[in-house]
């Protein structure tokens, strides 16, 4: 970075700014917590002054509603949306991609407000994950396949609030009690 791309206190100029801001927010958020990470903070990881983080956001709030709003829009879609993958395949590999340090939980946990914007975009996406399950297990031919979308939402957001609390694997073995959960779902012949 040259000099003439540094504001006079040595910081770096606002292009950028936006993104640098939601891409601290996130890593902070992830580290160490949305409750613990103050504006100053993150200001300093951004670069950025309290001016220009203001400038694009209106407050943390509003920060915290947009990194979720952008983490997974259109909820896996190289899962959900792969032609390469059979629905049986499909509902066993978001145990291999889904990250164990879910942000949607993070932050329904952290936030009480349920009318909080955050709160409404993990509610949304939540239900979003199940619908997108109970899609893949009807097309695996499951009697009930909005039950199994449940269970194996319901198994992977277990899974993923148990890794974050004991800091330890445990999608593997979500992963092994999905099989079974799956496999007895969907009756063999069509599989």
């Amino acid at each position: 970075m040259t000099e003439l791309e540094k504001g006079p206190q040595g910081r770096r100029r606002g292009r950028g700014a936006r993104e640098r801001i939601l891409g601290a927010s996130q890593q902070l958020f992830r580290e160490q917590g949305i409750n613990c990470t103050g504006m100053d903070q993150l200001c300093t990881v951004a670069e950025v002054s309290k001016r220009t983080l203001y400038q694009h956001f209106s407050g943390k709030d509003d920060l915290i509603a947009e990194g979720l709003r952008r983490f997974d829009p259109e909820v896996l879609p190289e899962v959900f949306d792969s032609s390469d993958l059979t629905p049986r395949e499909r509902l066993l590999a978001v145990f291999d991609i889904h990250s164990p340090l879910c942000p949607f939980i993070a932050a329904a946990v952290e936030i009480p407000d349920p009318d909080h914007p955050a709160r409404r975009y993990a509610r949304d996406y939540k239900k979003a994950f199940a619908a997108r399950l109970a899609d893949s297990a009807r097309e695996a031919g499951a009697p009930d396949p909005e039950q199994l979308g449940e269970q194996l939402a319901l198994l992977l957001d277990g899974a993923s609030a148990r890794a974050r609390v004991l800091n330890a694997e445990t999608l593997a073995t979500a992963a092994a009690i999905a099989a079974v959960l799956v496999d007895n779902a969907i009756p063999v012949e069509a599989r």
